[in-house]
């Protein structure tokens, strides 16, 4: 056995253990996805707060295929030649989400950089499809930057969602090892301008990527900048041995920090903790 391949198998530390989902709740859910046979990204991503969010009527739903046009340091979903938009598709994830009768819908995408509009459309038709379906639900969509072409992201803007978000993912420092084809700085003008048009707006950033505790305050005053709303700390884990790897597992006392240092700065809500990721206790950010 090599060196690596030792490093590779030291147990995770213990405040990365998952309780099993219960509840009845989560089982209603469970029993409507497998019964018809529906996707998640809750699921197919293996998220440690499934049941937890399922519980709480949330689920986390991804559009625009699952082949993404660029290749992020961090990301487990395929990168290559998307195949064609799928112009039924916000229909049916309407319908999947009318039968899972979810309250709050957390809505991402692969970055479709093939496009003319990044996926822009589809995002719209989607939200109007939910919205016809589902009066009663709300929703957060999760959106890539749309390679800095604003008259898409106005597109979004106007279809107004309840809550727009868009990961930094990582420090400034980081940005071009972690998020090789995206920009800190497009990130940060994308959350000014949702600001701007009017939208409640989010962020995450992954931690233990390398980033110092000096740079996570700076990122964080950065996200503050733009007046973003909603900021999520999380423990990045390697997704396989190709992916970056984890320099370092976060304490939760660490993450407690920056927490309290989050909601001095003036966030509405800090989600902070090793599990947290970006859709954690999304329902509750609705202010």
């Amino acid at each position: 056995m090599s060196d690596s391949e030792e490093i590779k198998r030291v147990p995770k530390p213990k405040w990365l253990r998952v309780k099993l989902p219960t509840g009845e709740n989560y089982r209603k859910v469970r029993g409507l996805v497998e019964e018809h046979k529906l996707h998640t990204i809750c699921e197919s991503g293996s998220c440690p707060n499934m049941g937890e969010c399922w519980g709480a009527g949330t689920a986390t739903f991804m559009i625009l295929g699952n082949v993404c046009t660029r290749s992020c340091g961090f990301c487990a979903v395929s990168t290559g030649k998307p195949a064609n938009v799928d112009p039924f598709e916000p229909v049916k994830l309407a319908k999947s989400i009318k039968t899972m009768e979810v309250k709050h819908a957390v809505i991402t995408s692969v970055d479709r950089d093939d496009l003319e509009d990044g996926g822009a459309g589809i995002w719209m038709e989607t939200i109007k499809a939910v919205r016809r379906l589902s009066p009663g639900t709300t929703m957060e969509t999760l959106i890539p930057d749309f390679a800095g072409k604003w008259e898409n992201l106005q597109i979004i803007i106007d279809a107004a969602p309840e809550i727009v978000s868009h990961n930094l993912e990582t420090v400034r420092r980081l940005t071009k090892e972690v998020r090789i084809q995206a920009k800190y700085d497009r990130s940060l003008e994308l959350l000014r301008r949702l600001k701007e048009g009017g939208m409640k707006t989010k962020s995450g950033v992954m931690l233990g990527l390398g980033e110092s505790e000096a740079e996570v305050f700076e990122t964080m005053e950065d996200l503050r900048s733009v007046n973003v709303d909603i900021l999520t700390l999380g423990q990045y884990l390697q997704p396989t041995v190709k992916h970056l790897p984890v320099v370092e597992f976060i304490h939760p006392d660490q993450f407690a920090k920056y927490r309290e240092e989050g909601l001095k700065m003036g966030f509405k809500f800090v989600e902070s903790g090793p599990l947290v990721r970006s859709s954690y206790h999304a329902e509750k950010h609705l202010f």
